[in-house]
């Protein structure tokens, strides 16, 4: 726990009230009128949509800062996040498209871009269509279900899957893989977090290898091909095709179903704006991204200045570590109006929940998409959806947003 200089907040991202509200503890830091230090992760944090906007967009703020630094301050660095001693997770996880900068981040993306693109990804509606229909199929007869745990859980990672190429049975285990790895990323992991994802990394690297030389011998229409003819014309290396393979799986499952647990309780929660979108379904668009803005499922990121800058009114050197506060911005009263209100027909949404500039978020139409199919998808089949639990509990840390369950009653239509 950080205690902020010159007021009596005090920070705790692994707490039960930071978990059930973190916008009270945001709002106050807002308050401060000036970026504060977290000494725990030796961070400059910044909570208005104004300051995180401008280093999200600011190019000579980067998210990785092994390039500017010597090879003796990269290891003191690395061993201080803990990120030291892990062969397969320094190899894997912690170099790839989202931990790259400059020409190396920009030759990865152009790799993976145009298999993101809105034309692209709109080819998936039907399958994605075609599976939702099929597993509510299996639960709509149930009065009440874990929208989480039974529903949203099985769809992300299917889909996701689907377009790189994995089998369906195996995406619980990938699922398994993604949530180890991810959650050694959040401030507070322990020495257990990190053999764990560790693990984790060593069993999915082995496991795409495997698909990899499947594709090899037999090539088919899906990413996964698409990629080792990448590293066959010399786009990318072996290492980075696995790297960029294991991104796109984690990228698609957590944070999707996070949103999608969110997104549910937040039209729970407010019943009038849910029975506003079952009556005007034109609205589904503008609700979705309401709903990233809400809750916004991956709430924190950090770049770090390359450079002598000033945020937020305060001047900071080079090697600075800023922390974007996503979840916290996209609850600014200066920017949205009745910000803590959930408004499926909100407009404009400019929200920050995709973050911005070099590393705004690949994935974003697709999960958009899942979103759209599966909350119109709900709104036919069933003519009521009720909290069975009006208190869930959200998961803890920074760096994720989401229900660990959603108990919820239905009725079909």
């Amino acid at each position: 726990m950080t205690s902020i200089p010159n007021s009596h907040l005090s920070l705790d991202p692994h707490g039960a009230e930071f978990a059930r509200d973190p916008y009270a503890i945001y709002e106050a830091m807002r308050a401060l009128r000036e970026p504060f230090y977290y000494d725990d992760i030796e961070t400059w944090m910044l909570t208005r949509m104004a300051d995180v906007e401008a280093v999200a967009l600011n190019k000579t703020m980067l998210r990785n800062n092994e390039e500017y630094i010597s090879e003796q301050a990269r290891l003191a660095q690395q061993k201080a996040l803990n990120f030291h001693d892990m062969p397969h997770h320094e190899r894997f996880v912690q170099i790839n498209l989202l931990e790259s900068e400059g020409d190396t981040h920009a030759r990865l993306r152009k790799v993976v871009f145009r298999e993101f693109t809105p034309a692209m990804i709109s080819r998936q509606r039907a399958a994605i269509q075609a599976y939702v229909d099929h597993l509510l199929d299996q639960l709509s007869d149930h009065e009440e279900i874990d929208f989480v745990g039974d529903f949203a859980a099985h769809v992300p990672g299917h889909i996701i899957g689907r377009v790189l190429g994995v089998p369906d049975e195996d995406c619980d285990q990938l699922r398994h893989w993604s949530e180890e790895v991810v959650r050694f990323f959040d401030p507070g992991r322990d020495d257990a977090d990190k053999a764990r994802a560790e693990q984790a990394t060593k069993e999915f690297y082995e496991y795409l290898l495997t698909l990899l030389t499947e594709r090899e011998k037999k090539p088919q229409e899906d990413l996964l091909s698409r990629l080792v003819e990448q590293r066959n014309a010399g786009n990318l290396s072996q290492d980075e095709l696995i790297s960029t393979a294991m991104l796109i799986l984690m990228a698609g499952h957590g944070s999707t179903i996070d949103v999608l647990g969110s997104g549910m309780h937040a039209l729970l929660r407010f019943p009038d704006q849910h029975v506003r979108l079952c009556e005007d379904p034109s609205l589904m668009k503008t609700a979705v991204q309401e709903m990233f803005r809400f809750e916004s499922p991956l709430p924190f990121f950090h770049r770090f200045a390359t450079e002598e800058t000033e945020v937020g009114g305060k001047t900071f050197p080079a090697g600075t570590r800023f922390g974007l506060l996503y979840g916290a911005a996209n609850r600014d009263p200066e920017r949205f109006e009745n910000a803590d209100q959930f408004d499926v027909g909100r407009v404009p949404n400019r929200h920050m929940a995709f973050g911005g500039g070099a590393h705004f978020c690949l994935g974003n139409h697709l999960a958009r998409l899942d979103m759209d199919v599966i909350f119109t998808t709900l709104n036919t089949r069933f003519s009521q959806i009720a909290l069975a639990d009006p208190s869930p509990e959200y998961k803890r840390g920074l760096s994720v947003r989401g229900p660990k369950a959603l108990r919820v009653g239905w009725t079909r239509a």
